[in-house]
């Protein structure tokens, strides 16, 4: 036995508070142990769950939470501050073709706004016949449609220009999310104001701090743009714009403006921050090329990707998204040998305008190091480039619109990493 010392009131005091203090620690511990991922809320795992009863209806208050095993969220960008940042989505965790609305890509200019619906309205005026303001009631009870676009913001793959930067598809790649839309044409807001002859441009404009304002041709507003309201079976969430936000099919993300509340029409661009000093190709030459709006053809393989670990030699199916702001996607390729050879993948859904495919390849891999690609095909017969074509068109001054075939090497270890190849 260890002899015992005789304490005094004070170490008596000293010692229940360290007891104490480990006792905090300890709980504190067990807490955060306990502690559930975003949108899921921690529950007891029984041993054996057909021996007791489960939750009762309603006990997550009426909106359903997700499992609390599931664990992927949107990563923020590293920037000063976090009121002009941007987050981006999980593609390699992405279940079939849609985006959850709680992990699509964020990106904003000044904050997310808190917007009363009923105080909300949305003006068009300018240019046409009569000025009119849109409750946001008015425009529900208008005729609406539903399509499934994805939105991608043209700085998605901006680190990629010069050499191989980013660890993982999550931020090569993130900035992209499809969802399913709800909401009323424009074509059906002109018919109710009227547009002059002479309209050609209509200044697009947001409620949010940064009084976010694009240009936007009036004729890809006429063919398919349309003032969202619902996004995936809900309300659009508050960080995707809510209660109204334009929504351009095929265009930059930049052009979908959030929180809407004003279309100005005119005979030409309003020459905004937004498309003069940012959001324009600057060529090699030093001159900056202004509206390029639409989105070029892009894949990119989800898996394996970069920071993964294939665990053996044996088959695997490649996996990967692919999408085209011209239109639909016509084919998928995949190559294992940095584009010497290539052969057709398998596209999983039914190819849609303006929305992402989802597609795969079988593979045996030898266990010997390979580079993985894809390229995509759109309706136009346009085809996705490689970085060298890309850089000799484009040069390496630019930022945006990156859309080049992306490569993964696989080591021998299995080990997958970022390369340019």
């Amino acid at each position: 036995m260890r002899p015992q010392a005789k304490l005094g009131r004070r170490q008596l005091l000293l010692s229940a508070a360290s007891t104490l203090g480990a006792s905090a620690l300890a709980v504190g511990a067990a807490r955060a142990a306990e502690a559930a991922p975003p949108g899921a809320v921690h529950y007891d795992v029984p041993e054996d769950p057909t021996k007791e009863q489960g939750r009762p209806l309603l006990a997550d208050g009426g909106y359903g939470t997700r499992s609390q095993f599931e664990t992927e969220v949107r990563v923020k960008a590293k920037n000063p501050t976090d009121l002009t940042s941007w987050t981006f989505t999980p593609l390699a965790a992405q279940i079939g073709n849609l985006t959850p609305s709680g992990l699509h890509f964020e990106r904003h200019h000044g904050g997310i706004p808190t917007i009363d619906p009923a105080r909300h309205e949305l003006i068009v005026h300018g240019m046409v016949g009569t000025a009119k303001k849109f409750s946001v009631a008015d425009l529900k009870r208008m005729p609406s449609v539903t399509r499934k676009h994805f939105i991608e913001c043209s700085g998605n793959t901006l680190t990629e220009w010069a050499k191989p930067t980013a660890k993982t598809v999550q931020v090569t790649h993130g900035l992209l999310s499809t969802s399913e839309w709800t909401g009323v044409l424009f074509s059906t807001l002109a018919r109710e104001v009227g547009l002059k002859d002479a309209a050609l441009w209509v200044l697009a404009e947001g409620a949010d701090a940064a009084v976010m304002t694009r240009s936007i041709p009036i004729e890809k507003l006429l063919s398919d743009g349309m003032i969202a309201y619902g996004q995936n079976g809900e309300a659009l969430r508050p960080e995707q714009g809510y209660p109204l936000r334009l929504l351009l099919p095929g265009y930059e993300g930049n052009t979908h403006i959030k929180w809407l509340r004003r279309l100005q029409v005119s005979d030409r661009p309003f020459m905004t921050r937004e498309e003069t000093s940012k959001y324009t190709d600057l060529m090699p030459d030093g001159r900056a090329k202004l509206f390029t709006l639409q989105m070029g053809a892009k894949s990119v393989i989800t898996f394996p990707s970069a920071d993964m670990m294939l665990p053996k030699p044996g088959v695997y199916e490649i996996k990967g998204i692919a999408w085209s702001g011209r239109g639909r996607v016509q084919s998928v390729e995949v190559s294992t040998d940095a584009g010497k050879t290539w052969r057709p993948a398998n596209i999983e859904n039914a190819a849609e305008p303006m929305c992402t495919v989802r597609f795969n390849c079988p593979w045996a891999w030898d266990g010997q190091a390979a580079t993985l690609q894809s390229r995509c095909t759109d309706e136009t017969g346009y085809v996705q480039p490689t970085r060298e074509e890309l850089v000799r068109l484009r040069g390496l001054n630019s930022v945006y619109h990156y859309n080049a075939i992306q490569s993964w090497a696989v080591a021998a270890d299995g080990g997958v990493s970022n390369v340019h190849a």
